[in-house]
C-alpha cells in the first residue's frame, strides 16, 4: 500500500458547450447506439460513463482470430488446382449470357477456413464511490460529451454533496489511452478497476499499481498484452490479485496500452511479443504529468482537426445529442444546420481516431471499435466499397496522415494477392476477391453474391493514384504507388476476355457487387479495369518507365469495353446486356462508379443524364453506407439539393444516437462517406479543374469552409451569403497554371493574391485560369460595379 505520486490531476470545470461537441444527459446503457468512441489509430475505446460503476470497453486493432496458426487457413486459395474451372464459367456465360451466382459459387467458390475475426480485447470496469455508506444518492447535473474539438471524453455530475469528473482521451503521441478521476472535496476519490472479457484465454495480475491483461488467442496463438497503471493523488492505492483498488484519493489517473505480436509481412504475420512495448509506452507516460500528457495530445490531434472548419450557420444545441438527432427534419432550422455540421466534423475526428501513421492496419468496417468476438462481417475489409469508402474523405478534408495505413495495407496485399493471381487465374500481378483480413486473404470464399469480385484489387489502387494526384509528390508515385498499381494493371491485361458477341475486352466471369446473375462486362467492372489501366498507363509515362508495358496497356485499351451504355429507359445500364429495371432499389449502385468515385462521367453529359435516370429510379432510401454515396452521386452530377436530401435521409434514419452510421447494424464507412459527401458539395477536383461550392444547396443559405484540398495540390477557402459564393481563397503548394470554376466568376468579381496585387487571368464562362505561384493565395471577391470599376490595374496594389 502506497500514495502514488508520478502522475496526479485535480477537478476542473469541463469546457463550455460548443457547436462540435456531442452531449449527453444520461450515461450510455449500449455499446452500439450510445457509447461514445475515443481512439488514437491502434488503439480505440467506448466510454459510457456510469454513475456507480464506469464501462470502457478497448480494443487494440491487430488483436484478430484467423490466419496463420488458425486450422485449415489458406488465404482464400483453393486447395487443390481447378485445370479448366473459370474457362467452363465463361464458356456458359458466352453462350447462355448469364449464370446463376449459386453455380458460380458452386464452381469457383470455396468455404472460409481461418479466416477469423477482429476482437475486443475487453473491458475494464471503474466501481466507484467504495468510501460511501450504500448507493450514492441519485447524482444530479449528469453530463456525459466528446468533444470533437479536443477529442477528449468527459463525464460529470454532483453525488452526495460532491462534483464528480471524468476525462478520457486516446494520444497517438506514446500510444496510450489515458483517463483521470477527480472531485471537488477532497478524498472523495474511490474506485476499484478490474477486467472482464468475453474470451477464457488471459491472466489478470496486479502489482505496483498496474493491472496487466496477457495472453494467447486459443484460435490461432496470437499473444497480446495490455497494461493499466493507475496512479492515485493522495489516499490509498492497494493491489489485490487482479483489481487495483484506490481510496479516499483527491484524483486518480489510468494509463493504458496494449499490443499484440501481429505483424503485416507475409506469409507469417508475426513479430515480436508485446510486452517489452507495451511496458514502455506505459512507464513513459506514467513518468509524465496529467497535464503534459494532455497538452501533447491536443497539439497532435488539433494539428490534423483544425485544419477544416465548416460554417454552416449552426448556433450551439441547447438539447442533447440524441434528441439534436430525433427532432431532426432536413430543413432551415439552426439545429438541423448544427447537426449537419456536427456530422461532418465527426466523420473527420472518426478517422483521425481510427487511423494514423503508426498504425500497421487501416480502419475496418468498424474503424477500431468493437465489442464483440464475432462482430458483424467480423469487422473486416469488404474491398467491394467498404474499405474504399473509409478514405474518400482523407485528402478531400486534409487528413493526408490518415491514408498511410490505407497504402501500406494494399501494398502488403500484394505478395499473396500475386500468389492468388497466378494459381487461381493464371495471371501476372496481383489481386484480391471480395473481402479480406490481416492476414492476406486475396482468395474467395462461397457466398454466392459476394465472393467473387477480382476488380477489387484495381478499386484499392484508386486511392493511391489519387494522393499522388492530391499532392503531386512523383516520389511517392514511383516508390509507393506505380509497383502496386502496375501490378494491379497487369493481371487484368492476363485475365480480360474477348467477347465473342462484338470483339470487345470485357471481364468475364463479371458480377456488379452483391446484384442480380453472373454475366460479362457488367459495367461496373469495365469502368474500374479502364481506370486502372489508364492510371498505370499514365503513372508509366510520367515516370518515363516499362516502355513494353505502356505499349500492351494502350492496345489493351483501344479493345476495353467502356462499360458506359444509355439502355432502354434512358438509364445508365448496369450490365452489358439492358436488364435493368424501373422498379430496382437495389442498395448498390455500383453502374454508377464512372460518376463517382470515378472520373468517367462528366456533368451535363449525356451520361449523367442516364446516371441521373438510374440515381431517379433507386430511390432515396435503403442502408446507411448506400445514402452516403447517393450524396455523392447526387454532388458530382451538380445538385446539391437532392445531394442534401440523401444527408437528410440518412440523418434521419440511418443514424443512431452516438452518430455512427448503420448499415444496420453499425458500419463506420456510412460515416466516412457522409463527410465526403459534404465535402463533394463544397469543392470539386476533377477533369483538371477546380470547382467551389459546385452543388451547395438551398438549405445551406450562408456558410464559409476553409482548408478543403483540391487535386493538384492546392487549399481551398470560400464564403457563401443568400445561397451564392462571395470570396473564394486557393492556395497552390505548387507553381503552375491553375483553373478554377464558380458561379461566382460568371458575374463581376476581382482576383487579388495576398500581397494586394490584382492578378491577371484568362476567363472562359465561369472558369479563371493563371499562373499560379506556389507559397500565394489568391482570393476572388464578389464585387458590384462601382468596386469592379474601381480596382486597380493588374500588378497595381487594391484600393479599398
Amino acid at each position: 500500500m502506497r500514495p502514488a505520486t508520478s502522475v496526479h490531476g485535480h477537478a476542473s470545470a469541463a469546457p463550455g458547450p460548443d457547436d462540435l461537441t456531442l452531449w449527453y444527459d444520461r450515461p450510455a446503457t449500449d455499446w452500439e447506439t450510445q457509447a461514445l468512441p475515443i481512439g488514437n489509430g491502434p488503439l480505440g475505446a467506448k466510454v459510457f460513463g456510469g454513475v456507480a460503476s464506469e464501462r470502457i470497453q478497448f480494443n487494440e486493432k491487430t488483436l484478430w482470430t484467423g490466419g496463420p496458426g488458425s486450422p485449415g487457413y489458406d488465404f482464400g486459395n483453393w486447395r487443390r488446382p481447378r485445370p479448366g474451372a473459370v474457362e467452363e464459367v465463361r464458356e456458359r456465360i458466352d453462350r447462355d449470357g448469364r449464370m446463376a451466382p449459386e453455380a458460380v459459387a458452386a464452381r469457383l467458390g470455396l468455404p472460409k477456413s481461418g479466416f477469423g475475426a477482429y476482437q475486443t480485447f475487453g473491458d475494464l470496469h471503474l466501481d466507484l464511490h467504495l468510501d460511501q455508506a450504500g448507493a450514492p444518492q441519485a447524482p444530479s447535473g449528469y453530463r456525459r460529451e466528446l468533444s470533437l474539438r479536443e477529442a477528449v471524453a468527459r463525464v460529470g455530475y454532483s453525488a452526495d454533496g460532491v462534483a464528480h469528473s471524468r476525462e478520457y482521451f486516446a494520444s497517438n503521441p506514446g500510444n496510450v489511452i489515458v483517463g483521470r478521476i477527480s472531485a471537488d472535496r477532497p478524498g472523495t476519490v474511490s474506485f476499484t478497476l478490474r477486467h472482464s472479457s468475453p474470451r477464457d484465454d488471459k491472466t489478470v495480475t496486479a502489482a505496483d499499481g498496474r493491472l496487466t491483461i496477457r495472453g494467447a488467442l486459443s484460435d490461432n496463438g496470437m499473444r497480446f498484452e495490455a497494461q493499466v497503471q493507475v496512479i492515485a493523488h493522495g489516499g490509498t492505492r492497494t493491489d489485490d490479485g487482479d483489481r487495483v483498488t484506490v481510496r479516499g484519493a483527491d484524483s486518480a489517473v489510468l494509463v493504458l496500452s496494449a499490443g499484440t505480436d501481429y505483424a503485416d509481412a507475409h506469409p507469417a504475420y508475426r513479430g515480436e511479443d508485446p510486452h517489452a512495448e507495451v511496458t514502455a509506452a506505459v512507464d513513459a507516460a506514467s513518468a509524465r504529468s496529467y497535464d503534459d500528457l494532455k497538452a501533447v495530445h491536443l497539439a497532435d490531434y488539433r494539428r490534423l482537426f483544425d485544419r477544416v472548419r465548416l460554417d454552416l450557420g449552426q448556433g450551439v444545441p441547447a438539447v442533447p445529442t440524441d434528441r439534436l438527432r430525433r427532432d431532426y427534419t432536413g430543413g432551415s432550422a439552426a439545429d438541423d444546420r448544427a447537426l449537419e455540421a456536427l456530422f461532418f466534423a465527426y466523420g473527420r475526428y472518426l478517422l483521425i481516431a481510427s487511423s494514423r501513421e503508426n498504425d500497421l492496419l487501416p480502419a475496418n468496417l468498424q474503424g477500431v471499435w468493437n465489442d464483440s468476438t464475432s462482430p458483424p462481417w467480423s469487422a473486416d475489409y469488404h474491398v467491394n466499397i467498404n474499405l474504399q469508402m473509409n478514405y474518400w474523405p482523407a485528402h478531400q478534408t486534409n487528413l493526408a496522415e490518415t491514408a498511410v495505413p490505407y497504402d501500406r495495407y494494399i501494398s502488403a496485399l500484394v505478395a499473396p494477392g500475386a500468389r492468388t493471381a497466378r494459381e487461381m487465374f493464371g495471371a501476372r500481378g496481383w489481386v484480391v476477391n471480395n473481402e479480406t483480413n490481416p492476414f492476406g486473404f486475396t482468395g474467395v470464399h462461397d457466398w454466392a453474391t459476394a465472393f467473387w469480385f477480382p476488380e477489387a484489387a484495381a478499386w484499392a489502387t484508386r486511392h493511391l493514384y489519387d494522393s499522388y494526384r492530391f499532392t503531386g509528390d512523383e516520389r511517392y508515385l514511383r516508390d509507393t504507388a506505380y509497383p502496386v498499381i502496375k501490378g494491379a494493371a497487369e493481371f487484368w491485361l492476363d485475365f480480360l476476355h474477348t467477347d465473342p458477341r462484338d470483339g470487345k475486352l470485357v471481364v468475364s466471369p463479371s458480377y456488379s457487387p452483391e446484384h442480380g446473375d453472373f454475366s460479362a462486362g457488367a459495367s461496373m467492372s469495365q469502368q474500374i479495369v479502364r481506370e486502372v489501366l489508364a492510371h498505370a498507363l499514365a503513372a508509366a509515362e510520367r515516370l518515363d518507365v516499362d516502355q513494353d508495358f505502356q505499349a500492351e496497356t494502350r492496345a489493351a485499351l483501344e479493345r476495353l469495353d467502356p462499360g458506359l451504355r444509355v439502355g432502354s429507359w434512358g438509364q445508365l445500364q448496369e450490365w452489358k446486356s439492358d436488364w435493368d429495371s424501373r422498379t430496382d432499389t437495389h442498395r448498390h449502385a455500383s453502374h454508377l462508379y464512372a460518376l463517382h468515385p470515378g472520373d468517367q462521367i462528366a456533368a451535363g453529359s449525356p451520361h449523367a443524364e442516364a446516371a441521373t435516370v438510374s440515381l431517379t429510379a433507386r430511390g432515396d432510401g435503403r442502408t446507411g453506407w448506400s445514402k452516403a454515396w447517393k450524396m455523392n452521386f447526387w454532388a458530382r452530377l451538380l445538385d446539391g439539393d437532392r445531394a442534401h436530401r440523401m444527408l437528410a435521409e440518412q440523418l434521419k434514419g440511418s443514424t443512431l444516437d452516438n452518430l455512427w452510421d448503420t448499415h444496420p447494424p453499425f458500419q463506420i464507412d456510412g460515416n466516412f462517406g457522409a463527410t465526403s459527401g459534404i465535402a463533394e458539395m463544397l469543392l470539386q477536383s476533377r477533369h483538371d479543374a477546380i470547382h467551389v461550392l459546385p452543388a451547395l444547396p438551398g438549405a445551406w443559405r450562408t456558410g464559409s469552409v476553409s482548408g478543403l484540398r483540391a487535386r493538384g495540390d492546392v487549399t481551398v477557402d470560400a464564403t457563401w451569403k443568400d445561397g451564392a459564393p462571395d470570396t473564394v481563397t486557393v492556395r497552390p503548394g505548387r507553381s503552375g497554371p491553375l483553373r478554377l470554376r464558380s458561379s461566382l466568376i460568371a458575374g463581376r468579381h476581382r482576383i487579388l493574391d495576398d500581397r494586394g496585387l490584382q492578378v491577371g487571368a484568362r476567363r472562359d464562362g465561369d472558369t479563371l485560369t493563371w499562373d499560379a505561384a506556389a507559397g500565394r493565395a489568391y482570393t476572388i471577391h464578389r464585387e458590384t460595379a462601382a468596386a469592379v470599376n474601381a480596382t486597380a490595374a493588374p500588378g497595381v496594389p487594391a484600393e479599398a
